[in-house]
This record gives C-alpha cells, sequence and structure tokens, in this order.
C-alpha cells in the first residue's frame, strides 16, 4: 500500500480562491476591503522573504496589505505604537508581528498588545483561552491549515484517536485544541514521552509537529493512518559541483518509510507549508466579517 498524497500545494490554492471569492463579495456587497498589516523589526532573511511572500499573496486575493518595516533597533516603546496605531485603524482587520524579534523585545509583551480581534496569528492570550474553552477565536495558521486538510481528507473526524508530537505553544497545543473540539479523542506526546512508538502506533490520525528531522518512522505508523507532517528541517545533502555543501528540506517523518504503511501524508516541502500562509488570508477575511458584524466565510473557520 502506498499513501494517498496529501498536496498542500493545490488545497492552499483552493483555499486562496475561496478567500478572493469572499473578498471580491465584500467590496461589491459591502463596500468593505478586507486589510493585513505585518510588522518586520530588523533583516533577518527569512523573514524578509516570509513577509515579501504574505504581501504579494495579500493583494493577489484582493485584500489591502500594510507593511511596516522597523530598524532592528527599534525601541519596545515605538514597536508599541505601530501596535496601538494599527489596533485603532478601521482599514486594518489582521496584524501580524512577524517572529522571532530581536532579543531586546519582550514577544510576549508585544503579542498581547494587539487587539485579539485583529490577531490573525492567533497567539494572543486571550485566543488562546477562547480555542482552549471552545469559544469563538483566531486560531493559529498551522494548526488550523492542518485541521482543513485532516477534514477534507477524512470528513468528520469524530471519535478519532489522535496523536500530537510536540508541546509548542504555536503548533503542538493549539493543534490538540482543535481536535478535541472537533471530537478526536487526543493524545499529546513529546520528548519526555515513554516508548513514544508504540503511543503513535494507536493513532488514526498523528500530526508530527517537533522539529526533529526524519524523526517518526514507517514502524511508528497504524496502517492506514494519516500523517500530518509539520516540520520544516533543512539537513546536509553532500556537496555541489562546485564543492560548496547542499542542504534540502525534510520533514519530522521520515518520508517514504511512513509513506509505505500510511493511508495519507503530506510530503515536505509542499505538504502543510504554503497551508499557513492561505490561512493567515483567510482570518484576516474572518477578522474583517467579525468586526462588521457579517457572516464568516464557510469552510475557512476552525
Amino acid at each position: 500500500m502506498t499513501a494517498t498524497v496529501i498536496d498542500g500545494k493545490a488545497f492552499a490554492a483552493k483555499v486562496r480562491g475561496q478567500v478572493a471569492e469572499h473578498v471580491a463579495r465584500l467590496k461589491e456587497v459591502h463596500g468593505i476591503t478586507p486589510g493585513l498589516a505585518v510588522v518586520l523589526v530588523g533583516e533577518d532573511p527569512a523573514s524578509q522573504v516570509y513577509v515579501r511572500s504574505k504581501g504579494k499573496m495579500t493583494v493577489e486575493v484582493g485584500m489591502a496589505s500594510f507593511e511596516h518595516r522597523l530598524a532592528i533597533d527599534t525601541s519596545e516603546a515605538d514597536l508599541l505604537k505601530v501596535v496601538h496605531d494599527l489596533n485603532n485603524d478601521p482599514a486594518v482587520h489582521g496584524i501580524l508581528v512577524q517572529l522571532p524579534l530581536p532579543d531586546h523585545l519582550d514577544s510576549d509583551l508585544v503579542i498581547n498588545a494587539i487587539d485579539p480581534a485583529k490577531d490573525v496569528d492567533g497567539f494572543h492570550i486571550s485566543n488562546v483561552g477562547l480555542l482552549g474553552t471552545g469559544q469563538k477565536s483566531m486560531v493559529p495558521c498551522t494548526p488550523l491549515g492542518s485541521l482543513m486538510m485532516l477534514r477534507d481528507h477524512l470528513g468528520s473526524l469524530s471519535g478519532k484517536s489522535a496523536v500530537v508530537i510536540g508541546r509548542s505553544n504555536i503548533v503542538g497545543k493549539p493543534m490538540a485544541q482543535l481536535l478535541l473540539n472537533d471530537s478526536c479523542t487526543v493524545t499529546i506526546a513529546h520528548s519526555r514521552t515513554a516508548d513514544l512508538p508504540s503511543v503513535v502506533r494507536q493513532a488514526d490520525i498523528v500530526v508530527a509537529a517537533v522539529g526533529r528531522p526524519q524523526m517518526v518512522q514507517g514502524d511508528w505508523i497504524k496502517p492506514g493512518a494519516t500523517v500530518i507532517d509539520v516540520g520544516i528541517n533543512r539537513i546536509d545533502a553532500g556537496t555541489k559541483d562546485d564543492g560548496s555543501p547542499k542542504t534540502r528540506l525534510v520533514g519530522d517523518c521520515d518520508y517514504d518509510s511512513c509513506a509505505a504503511v500510511a493511508g495519507a501524508i503530506t510530503p515536505v516541502p509542499g505538504g502543510v507549508g504554503p497551508m499557513t500562509i492561505a490561512c493567515l488570508l483567510a482570518n484576516t477575511v474572518t477578522a474583517c466579517c467579525r468586526a462588521n458584524g457579517l457572516a464568516e466565510p464557510e469552510g475557512l473557520t476552525a
């Protein structure tokens, strides 16, 4: 048996298409343009690429894109002033402060200064609490994308056994909460879990979000299980013709051995990754609809 490959690129394109349709309707019927503001402090190359990509896709789906690029030595007071102004700007429905921030800035303080209703990353303590109690919240983008792909592939998740490997605040914990809210029986496993392979082997759904390349092996997977690989790890892949080092991206799962056993699996790259920005756009539309008392977009929320 070879697993069905869950194509994140194609699914993300579909989600962006749904977002674009909803944006067009908001403009036409209500005269409202959803707006996403991204704040970048410093010149981290990976963050710059990511912010550029977010800006481009925001414009492609018809939304307004606002970028605030601040110097690496920006003071906390100045950054908080930018966030405060965006909170009070009616044209901005979603605010994202690109992480990581430089060391002299307190990330928790900055994230919790964002209006929870505009916190499209879903990291504000209020949104964490709302998600944890099953109330309407802004949901972190990577777990939301993973949930959308699971629902699309499996239909109802009710009664399924799910193991989330990893307990980060960005993926592991919110992912577990979303699966619980969809009536799965959820186990959160991590580096201290005793006999991790046997725990994972019980699962109908495995979400690997641990940040260790190719850790999850095929013999950990229950035959026919659905595997969502959130990991993005760069590993050594020999040398190029000119002698410089070559690298490649792999997930937290050993893809070939897991794909031989699983019923379905997300590849890396091209799986969960593309869904993150698609869900950021979806969250911005959701935030815009909520701010204006309008119906939320079908199929784009948790």
